[in-house]
This record gives C-alpha cells, sequence and structure tokens, in this order.
C-alpha cells in the first residue's frame, strides 16, 4: 500500500500542488471486481483546500488516473455501519450517498480517522459520523508530535496552525520593527529570544511579588470556611423543624386522595347503575303487550310490534366488561329470554293459523273464478299479512329457527292453494281453447294433463286434385296437427292468441305481487345482485339445509336472494308444468298456435328480464319459451318433410301446389304475428328453412310431372312465389325473390320455344338447309342457283301454308297450351303473347332470308305479321 502511495503522490497529486494524506482500498457495493482508491488529500497553496479524490487504474492497467473529486465541504455524513464489529462497509453522503467495501477494516477506519481530523482542522461545518467507534474519533489533535494525520511518514499536519488576524498583526509590527527579520533569519531569532528571556523574568519577579497578596486571600477563605459551617448548622435545625411537618402534611395528602378516590368510585357506580337501569329495563306496558297483546287487531299490533323492539333493544345492549357477572343482570336477561321465548311462540303460532284462516278465506271465492279465465286476487291477503311485517323481522333477528318455521309453513300451505287455483285457470283456459264444456269433456280433459284422448282425425297425405279450390285439399301448413284444416280458420287463431295473452298476463301480475309480497313480510333482498346456484338437496327442501344458523343469525345477501326464488319455485311449482301442457295442447290443435305462442311468449320475457333477469317469473317463462321454440322448430321441420313426401295425380294437371299456396298463406299469417316482435330473427330463419324447401320440392315435382310438362309447374309455382315474396315485401327474401323470378322467366321462355316448336315445319326444313349452305361458303346470293333450292322449289314450300292453314296451327297450339295451364295462375294469355312474339320472330327470320338469298324474286309469303296478330287476337277472344 506505501509503493502506491508514493506512486499516487509522485505521478497525480504532485502535479496538481496537492498531498495525499490518506489511502483506502475500496469498491462499490455489491460491484466486488471493480476495485478503485478513495484518496484525502489537501493542497499544498493557501488557503487550504481539502478533498476526497476518487483514483482508478486505466483499462490498460498500467497507470492510474483521476476520475472524480468531493469536495470535504460537501460530505454530510459519514457511516461506517457498525461502531461494534468490525465491517469493512462505509457510505459516503454527498449530493447522493456513495456505498463502499473497504479491502480491510483497519484502512476503512484510518480513512474515516484521518477524514475526522480534517473536519476538526480545517471546516467550520462539522460532518456527522454514523456508528463510528469513539476510539476513532480524538477531541484534539496532540501537540508536538511530528505525526501525519493518519500516523505515517508524511509531514506533521497537526503541528500546523493557521494564525488568527490579530497574531497576524503583531508578527507583521514586529517584523517592521526589525529591517533585518526578513534577509536575517538568524538574527531576528536571537533577538527574539533574547526578548522572551527577559519576558520570563519579568512573570518570576511578578510573582515573586504577589506572595503577600496571595496569604491575605488565603486568610479570607479560612474565615469564609468559618461562616459557611455555622450557616449548615442554622440550616440543619431549620430542616429537622420541616420534617416534622412534611410528616403531617403527607398525612393530610393521603386522606384526601382516599376521600377523592372513594367519591370518584361512588360516581363510577352511580354511572353504571344508571347505565343498566336505563338500557335493561323493559316498561310493564312492554311486557303486558308481549304476554297477553293482541294479534289480531291493529292496535294490538303496533302495540306488539312497539314491545318487541324494546325488548329488542334492552337484550343487544352493548354491555360492559364485568356486567355480564352481576347476578341482577343475569337475571334480567334470562327473564328478557322468556319473554321472548314465549312471544316468539305466539307469535308464530298466531301467523300460521293466520295463514290457515286467509287460505280458507281464499278458497271460498274459487267457484266464482271457475267459470272466468281470471287468477283469484291474493291481494287482500297480502295487505293484511304486511301488518306483521315489522314483527316478522323482529322474529327473523330474534328466533331464526320459528322464523323458518313460519317460511316453511306458509310455501307449504300456499303452494297447495296456488296448485289449486292454478290448475282450475288452466282448466277453463283448455276447456275455451277446444270449446268444450267441462262436464262433457268431448276431448278427454282429465285435470290438468291436457293430453286429448278423443278421436282425432287423421293426418291426410297431400295429393294433387283437379279441382281448384285449396281449401278442400289436404293441407302440409295448416294439416300440421291432429284436426283437419277446414276446422280451422283466422278466427279460432285469434281465439287461441287472445286466450294464450290473457293467461300470461293472469299469471305475470300474480307471480309479481307474490315476490314482492315474500321479499317484504319476510325481509328478504331483492334486485341486488344475481342470485347463486344450489345444490339438489337445497332445492328440494327451500334452500333450508345449507343454512345451519343459530338463533338470531341474519342470512347473507346472496342466500335471501337464493331464498326468495326457491321459495317462489316451491309455491308456483305447477306453472311451468301447466304452461307446457297448455303448449302442447295448442300445439296439437293448430302447430300454427306456435307462431302466436313463441311472440307473446318472448314479449312476456323480455318484459320479465327488463323488471329483473334473475326472478323466478324470468327464468320461468324463458324455460317455457325454449319449449315453445322447440315446438316451433318442429313446425318448420314437420312442413319440410311432408313438402317431401307430397304426392302428385298421375291423371290431373299439377297448376298451383299446396305446398306453394300454403306457404303463401303461412307468410302472410306470419308476417302479421311477427309485426314488431321481438323474435323476428327465429322467423327470419324459418322462412329461409321453408323457401328452401319450396324450392327444392317443386323442382322435384316437376321433374315426376308425367300430365303436366316440367317447365309448366316451374313457370307457374315460381310465378306464384315470386308474387307472393313482391307483396310482402319480406327482407330476409330478397335473394329468393330474384331467384324465383328467375325461374318463371327462364321456364316460361323454354316452354314457349319447346310448345311452338316449328310451326311452319316444311319452310323451316327448307330455310335449314339455305342456312347450311351459306354455313359451307356459298354467298347468299347464289344459293338461289343450287338446284334444291332454287326460287320454284321455294315458291312449292311456301304454298303449303296459306294463312287458313296457319290459323289452325295456331288454334291447336292455343288448345293444347289451355290444356296445361291452370286457370288458378291466369298465365294463358301471358304465354299466349310470348308465343306470339316467338312467331312473329321465325317470320321475320325467314323474310329476312328471302331478302338476303332470292333478291328481286318477288317471292312473299302468303300471310303478313298483321295476319299473325289478327290470328291470335281471334283464338285468343274465341277461346
Amino acid at each position: 500500500m506505501t509503493a502506491i502511495k508514493h506512486a499516487l503522490q509522485r505521478d497525480i497529486f504532485t502535479p496538481n500542488d496537492e498531498r495525499l494524506l490518506s489511502i483506502v482500498n475500496v469498491c462499490k457495493a455489491g460491484k466486488k471486481k471493480k476495485n478503485c482508491f478513495l484518496c484525502a488529500t489537501v493542497t499544498t497553496e493557501r488557503p487550504v483546500q481539502v478533498k476526497v479524490v476518487k483514483v482508478k487504474k486505466s483499462d490498460k492497467g498500467d497507470f492510474y488516473k483521476r476520475q472524480i473529486a468531493w469536495a470535504l465541504r460537501d460530505l454530510a455524513v459519514v457511516d461506517a455501519k457498525d461502531a461494534i464489529k468490525e465491517n469493512p462497509e462505509f457510505d459516503l453522503h454527498f449530493e447522493k450517498i456513495y456505498k463502499w467495501v473497504a479491502s480491510s477494516t483497519a484502512e476503512k477506519n484510518a480513512f474515516i480517522s484521518c477524514i475526522w481530523k480534517l473536519n476538526q482542522r480545517y471546516l467550520r461545518k462539522k460532518i456527522d459520523f454514523v456508528n463510528v467507534s469513539s476510539q476513532l474519533l480524538e477531541e484534539s489533535v496532540p501537540s508536538g508530535e511530528n505525526q501525519s494525520v493518519t500516523g505515517g511518514d508524511e509531514e506533521a499536519v497537526d503541528e500546523y496552525q493557521e494564525l488568527n488576524a490579530r497574531e497576524e498583526q503583531d508578527i507583521e509590527i514586529m517584523m517592521e520593527g526589525c529591517e533585518y527579520a526578513i534577509s536575517n533569519a538568524e538574527a531576528f531569532a536571537e533577538r527574539l529570544s533574547r526578548e522572551l528571556q527577559v519576558l520570563d523574568g519579568a512573570n518570576i519577579q511578578s510573582i515573586m511579588a504577589s506572595e503577600k497578596q496571595v496569604n491575605i486571600l488565603m486568610n479570607l477563605l479560612d474565615e469564609a470556611l468559618k461562616e459557611v459551617d455555622q450557616i449548615e448548622l442554622k440550616l440543619s435545625s431549620y430542616e429537622e423543624m420541616l420534617q416534622s411537618v412534611k410528616e403531617q402534611m403527607d398525612q393530610i395528602s393521603e386522606s384526601n386522595h382516599l376521600i377523592h378516590l372513594s367519591n370518584t368510585n361512588n360516581v363510577k357506580l352511580l354511572s353504571e347503575i344508571e347505565f343498566l337501569v336505563n338500557h335493561m329495563d323493559l316498561a310493564k306496558g312492554h311486557i303486558k303487550a308481549l304476554q297477553e297483546g293482541d294479534l289480531a287487531s291493529s292496535r294490538g299490533i303496533e302495540a306488539c310490534t312497539n314491545a318487541a323492539d324494546a325488548l329488542l333493544q334492552c337484550m343487544n345492549v352493548a354491555l360492559r366488561p364485568g356486567h355480564d357477572m352481576l347476578l341482577a343482570v343475569k337475571q334480567q336477561q334470562q327473564r328478557f329470554s322468556d319473554l321472548r321465548e314465549h312471544f316468539a311462540r305466539r307469535l308464530a303460532s298466531h301467523l300460521n293459523n293466520v295463514f290457515v284462516q286467509q287460505g280458507h278465506d281464499q278458497s271460498s271465492t274459487l267457484a266464482q273464478h271457475s267459470v272466468e279465465l281470471t287468477l283469484p286476487n291474493h291481494h287482500p291477503f297480502h295487505r293484511d299479512l304486511l301488518r306483521y311485517a315489522k314483527l316478522m323481522e323482529w322474529l327473523k333477528s330474534t328466533d331464526y329457527g320459528k322464523y323458518e318455521g313460519l317460511t316453511k309453513n306458509y310455501m307449504d300451505y300456499l303452494s297447495r292453494l296456488y296448485e289449486r287455483e292454478i290448475k282450475d285457470f288452466f282448466e277453463v283456459a283448455k276447456i275455451k281453447m277446444t270449446g268444450t264444456t267441462k262436464e262433457s269433456k268431448k276431448f278427454g280433459l282429465h285435470g290438468s294433463s291436457g293430453k286429448l284422448t278423443g278421436s282425432t282425425s287423421s293426418l291426410n297425405k297431400l295429393s294433387v286434385q283437379s279441382s281448384g279450390n285449396r281449401r278442400s285439399q289436404s293441407s302440409s301448413l295448416l294439416d300440421m296437427g291432429n284436426m283437419s284444416a277446414s276446422d280451422l280458420d283466422v278466427a279460432d287463431r285469434t281465439k287461441f292468441d287472445k286466450i294464450f295473452e290473457q293467461v300470461l298476463s293472469e299469471l305475470e301480475p300474480l307471480c309479481l305481487a307474490e315476490q314482492d309480497f315474500i321479499s317484504k313480510f319476510f325481509k328478504l333482498q331483492q334486485h341486488q345482485s344475481m342470485p347463486g346456484t344450489m345444490t339438489e338437496a337445497e332445492e328440494l327442501d327451500g334452500g333450508t339445509s345449507s343454512r345451519q344458523h343459530n338463533a338470531g343469525t341474519p342470512l347473507p345477501v346472496s342466500s335471501e336472494k337464493d331464498m326468495i326464488r326457491q321459495m317462489m319455485i316451491k309455491i308456483f311449482r305447477c306453472i311451468e308444468p301447466e304452461l307446457n301442457n297448455l303448449i302442447a295442447l295448442g300445439d296439437k290443435i293448430d302447430s300454427f298456435n306456435s307462431l302466436y305462442m313463441l311472440v307473446k311468449m318472448s314479449h312476456h320475457v323480455w318484459t320479465a328480464q327488463n323488471v329483473d333477469p334473475a326472478s323466478f317469473l324470468s327464468t320461468t317463462l324463458g324455460n317455457v319459451l325454449v319449449t315453445v321454440k322447440r315446438n316451433f322448430d318442429k313446425c318448420i321441420s314437420n312442413q319440410i318433410r311432408q313438402m317431401e313426401e307430397v304426392k302428385i295425380s298421375k291423371k290431373s294437371k299439377v297448376g298451383i301446389l299446396p305446398f306453394v299456396a300454403e306457404f303463401e298463406e303461412f307468410a302472410g299469417l306470419a308476417e302479421s304475428i311477427f309485426k314488431n316482435a321481438e323474435r323476428r330473427g327465429d322467423l327470419d330463419k324459418a322462412y329461409t328453412k321453408l323457401i328452401r324447401g319450396v324450392f327444392v320440392n317443386v323442382e322435384k315435382v316437376a321433374n315426376e310431372s308425367q300430365k303436366t310438362p316440367r317447365d309448366v309447374v316451374m313457370m307457374e309455382n315460381f310465378h306464384h312465389i315470386f308474387a307472393t315474396l313482391s307483396r310482402l315485401k319480406i327482407s330476409c327474401l330478397e335473394a329468393e325473390k330474384k331467384e324465383a323470378k328467375q325461374k318463371y322467366t327462364d321456364h316460361l321462355q323454354s316452354y314457349v320455344i319447346y310448345s311452338l316448336g316449328q310451326p311452319l315445319e316444311k319452310l323451316n326444313h327448307f330455310f335449314e338447309g339455305v342456312e347450311a349452305r351459306v354455313a359451307q361458303g356459298i354467298r347468299e346470293e347464289e344459293v338461289s342457283y343450287q338446284l334444291a333450292f332454287n326460287k320454284q322449289e321455294l315458291r312449292k314450300v311456301i304454298k303449303e301454308y296459306p294463312g287458313k292453314e296457319v290459323k289452325k296451327g295456331l288454334d291447336n297450339l292455343y288448345k293444347k297450351v289451355d290444356k296445361h295451364l291452370c286457370e288458378e295462375e291466369n298465365l294463358l294469355q301471358v304465354v299466349w303473347h310470348s308465343m306470339q312474339d316467338e312467331f312473329i320472330r321465325q317470320y321475320k327470320h325467314f323474310e329476312g332470308l328471302i331478302a338476303r338469298c332470292y333478291p328481286g324474286s318477288g317471292v312473299t309469303m302468303e300471310f303478313t305479321i298483321q295476319d299473325i296478330l289478327d290470328y291470335c287476337s281471334s283464338i285468343a277472344q274465341s277461346h
């Protein structure tokens, strides 16, 4: 280390007029490999500047370089980490904290000691040394020791003391009095020595001269000591006298303290007694109300409610520590407990009787609702019971067991009452739907099962009849149930729609009113968060098996909402199966009813979810909606299946297929039902499936048709489909409407070309030969020189087709088309007009060939275009 110190002094600090006083080999905390040196230095020039310099080796390692320097006056804290144990770590707090680890504890201690000494000598602002041993911090630097600050072999920094301003002034005056002070230092030193000896002699003489005054001073001190002894004796006597007074005052103080303590205890005792009396004393009127109060009258219920609240306050008072050990408090608590038990039993018994009595009164009103499609109103029952709502809340908080028992009894009795009411209600609805009386049981309605057991008409397969009356045919859309289509009409469906809507409209307020009553009467929470799920066992017992609460333990919010849901499920357990039975009956009567039910049920589900998506009503209607949607899908599937099973007559013309006509009726009815409905998307999907089925099966029937040409079947049916879609303007079927129009147009053109054929057959064959010669390369004007196609041959062929023969051929064609086409679609004139246009086109083609191939020959047809128009018009009018 000494060699490094000399090297640093020589290479780094001497060129900068600095002296190196102490050095320590360090590295940054956490970075052991990057070593460097911290050096404490002072400048050789005045004024002296003290610095801490960081020096490290160059990257090549052959010389040292100065990296950074801090002024010692900027150092705020030196933290040695531990003042007792040896620890090489220390921190220097400049503008930021630098953490170092020294190569040895001795080097760290020597460096910190040097910093402390430099701080004591050169800085007015003192540095804070933390966790530094007191042995390293010296109060002053010993004089006369020729050692360095660090104890090394450098010049003694401790011997140097900076002169103050007065000392500097005195030395300057002295040196001015001696001219050779600067030029001859030895002579000046000898003079100063002589003057010092003179001053020492004068000091000794002054001391010897003052001996007499010292003796006089000593005598005076002896006399003063005697006086002090006398004063001490008097003070001792006074102290003895005061000691007895002190003892008496201590006795008086202790007595006063005991009196004050007694008064304080009495005040506290009185406060405790007043607290117990004020908070645990129940008025006699309240006690009497709890024991004998009338629970049937409004005034008695109010008195019992106030008494129960007062009892609850007395029982729930927050006793202070130690109160529960008092016998009177224990007796009062036992008395309160007995009152609570007695009143809880009396209240539970009375409410059970109220449930039974109100149920009997309610059952007596069922007869008047048996013939009307209305449900009995439970509002009076709810209104009477809500008077006990506060008492139920009290019972819930004080005796949860009896509260839970009342809840079960209410659910058991009300579930039986509602089951009778709802079953009778649905019985009336089914009777009104089927148009039977309850006594006749024409359709075999047993109880509320909703099954038809009477004889029903069998499902007829579709067959194409020659008659044009579609209502007399077996229908693929209307005849989807077990009743014939002739028995069903718009009035029947409207009647079913009204009945179904009335059923839902009666059930909805009934469920909402009961749920609101349960929430208010049993003090349960609603509309706060989604209810949790429960196990199957919990659902069977109303959710009570999962709550093993002690008396007075309230339910958490989620469990309370579960309890509402489970109570509603148990009370109205018959609603969902009855609705499903009613839906099955409606679907059995007429599958078209599934459209009405889907719209109505969707609307009521949407309304219920807007009110409370987690309510019993919303959940139940949602489950039933799934069944309705399944029936609707089954209706569409059956329709498509029956399209595929359609059979056509081999002896009569096809005309408009029944399922095409009935699709029109279905779409018209569906559009009127689903107008502004929430489930429009379901109908659009059904439309897509049905129209695809119609398209496929129209083509299938057309391919199988033997009596009617395929093009006629396709043309007439797709024309009917296009007209239906154009009239109804169903947005989701725009592509199918365009497709139907295209198919109609294509098959119309195909039928016209096929049926018209070649009315001038020989003339047509002649000109085909002409066109063949032209195609072989013969010029058109040279065709007349061909032997088989000269002018004479052309005139011979033309003479075979006079106007009379043409008109006769067209008349036969008209009769043929009339046999193919049906009267319902009224396409005869359209087809005839298209044939007229096609015939005229052929006529113009022949005239063009004559003009080009036989120019100037004067050969013309024996009838004109006007003749053709007249023939066609005359034929159409005559038929």
